[in-house]
């Protein structure tokens, strides 16, 4: 799952979400350095991340992506399940998603100090390009994707990615539809 998907997990509590959102740049034990709360939001997005990768529904939907992409298959899935979220965010959120993104925004600001360097980037790249938005069009999609193949150091085919998005849209979307829910529940058995 990626951000979007992170930050609907986290529900209301401040913290979580800022945990949640920080936690990549976290490593090891360092979550410890931090609240209890934004710990706790460090070790959720570690769950979600194992449970995601580990789950057969994900992994159906990353053997179609693994030819092409190879490990980068993950990253893809990640993205294309926060797409759907995205463009089907009213099955799961009473908040229209532009009032849901600028709430997420302000409560990210009020935190902006406790944030490591690579979270405040991504934090004003979030900004700058509406991501959440961006996630709600084919074509955002393809530009987030190309964005990050310009970061890896091998060659992932992300910036050709969509074109799998675009033929296999139905599958996709019924693996992230059969996964989602189960998803919400696990995590809700853990908070």
């Amino acid at each position: 799952m990626n951000f979007l998907a992170h930050a609907y997990l986290s529900g209301e509590d401040e913290e979580i979400l800022i945990g949640n959102f920080i936690a990549d740049h976290v490593k090891g034990k360092q979550f410890l350095q931090y609240s209890e709360g934004i710990a706790k939001g460090i070790v959720l997005h570690r769950l979600i991340d194992d449970f995601t990768d580990q789950h057969k529904i994900v992994k159906q939907s990353k053997a179609r992506l693994r030819d092409k992409h190879r490990h980068y298959a993950s990253v893809i899935v990640d993205i294309f399940y926060d797409h759907f979220l995205a463009t089907n965010w009213s099955d799961f959120h009473h908040q229209d998603l532009p009032t849901y993104s600028q709430t997420i925004h302000q409560i990210i600001s009020k935190y902006e100090f406790l944030l490591p360097e690579k979270s405040l980037h991504f934090f004003q790249y979030m900004l700058h390009n509406q991501i959440f938005d961006t996630y709600t069009r084919v074509e955002g999609i393809h530009k987030v994707l190309t964005r990050m193949s310009h970061r890896t150091p091998f060659s992932s085919g992300m910036e050709n990615a969509s074109e799998s998005l675009l033929t296999y849209y139905q599958e996709f979307q019924e693996e992230f539809y059969a996964f989602f829910p189960l998803f919400i529940d696990f995590i809700a058995d853990r908070k």
